[in-house]
């Protein structure tokens, strides 16, 4: 659920966005088909848009996350001497 997202977000400074900015990316990830979409009934309100990844979402939040974490192993590695 797209508002679910911001808020899990929201509750993270470094990573928090504009529903302006995360809509509009699960509209990408819907049409490269790295996320299904289904309708459901709200207990309150219209219907909701709730998103889930597909297979080949999965396969590139892998290959992404592996790729984050040499990154971030390289980068620790090079602040290690900085002061802090």
């Amino acid at each position: 659920y797209g508002s679910a997202l911001v808020d899990e977000l929201a509750g993270r400074p470094a990573l928090a966005i504009s529903p302006g900015t995360v809509y509009p990316l699960l509209a990408r990830l819907a049409k490269g088909a790295l996320v299904h979409t289904t309708w459901q009934e709200s207990p309150v309100g219209p219907p909701r848009k709730y998103y889930a990844l597909t297979d080949a979402g999965r396969t590139r939040l892998i290959d992404m996350a592996a790729a984050y974490r040499a990154v971030s192993h390289d980068l620790t590695d090079l602040l290690k001497d900085l002061p802090r």
